[in-house]
């Protein structure tokens, strides 16, 4: 009786399957705690494989984590260079509505992705905890060279940039998080205009800080 070995590719997309099915298992284990109290056998359970297989995919439920973040984060970077791009010439009122609008599609399109974001941004897994503020960082630097072409920024210092940049950047995961949160409301098509209506103030307010600096 002969056997078939299968192809490389075979064994690729079975792998790449059982990767796939890890990460989404280890998301929804994560709605209602955090990585740090996540165990691999936990994963591996609601994925119906042995615990040594989840060791051909990741050295530890850390990289995994680090994983999550790249794919929650990662896609949002060309997203938002097209959008400051597209809007180089536009009205700051128009940019900030633009913004709000991918923030709360982001939110939308992946919840779950967002609350581990928020909830492991300062949560106890030091990989994690570092990728994602790695990510963040490049989201401020980017943010801070799309600000350095605007008339109001001319002659800021690198330092003084970058701050801004890391201030648009920080009221982002602040409005991620309220749409998050707005889910949860009696109404939270209201509550979600409420966090939009917020998000769009506090960033008017940050450009006209933005003005009138000084250094």
């Amino acid at each position: 009786m002969s056997h078939t070995v299968p192809s490389a590719g075979i064994r690729r997309a079975r792998k790449q399957r059982t990767r796939r099915a890890l990460l989404d298992a280890a998301l929804r284990l994560l709605e209602h705690q955090s990585l740090s109290g996540l165990g691999l056998r936990e994963v591996t359970r609601a994925v119906g494989v042995a615990p040594a297989a989840f060791y051909r995919h990741f050295e530890s439920t850390a990289e995994l984590g680090v994983a999550l973040v790249e794919e929650a984060l990662d896609g949002l970077h060309d997203t938002i260079a097209a959008i400051l791009a597209d809007t180089r010439e536009s009205r700051d009122g128009e940019r900030i509505d633009r913004t709000v609008d991918l923030i709360a599609r982001h939110v939308r399109d992946r919840p779950a992705h967002i609350r581990f974001i928020i909830r492991e941004r300062h949560g106890g897994v030091r990989p994690v905890r570092e990728a994602i503020g790695a990510q963040l960082r490049r989201f401020a630097e980017e943010v801070a060279v799309e600000c350095a072409r605007h008339p109001d920024t001319r002659g800021w210092s690198e330092d003084d940039l970058r701050m801004l940049g890391g201030v648009y950047v920080d009221q982002m995961v602040m409005t991620a998080s309220g749409f998050l949160d707005a889910v949860e409301e009696e109404d939270p098509e209201a509550a979600a205009e409420r966090v939009a209506s917020v998000a769009r103030r506090r960033l008017r307010l940050i450009n006209l800080g933005r003005r009138h600096w000084l250094g």
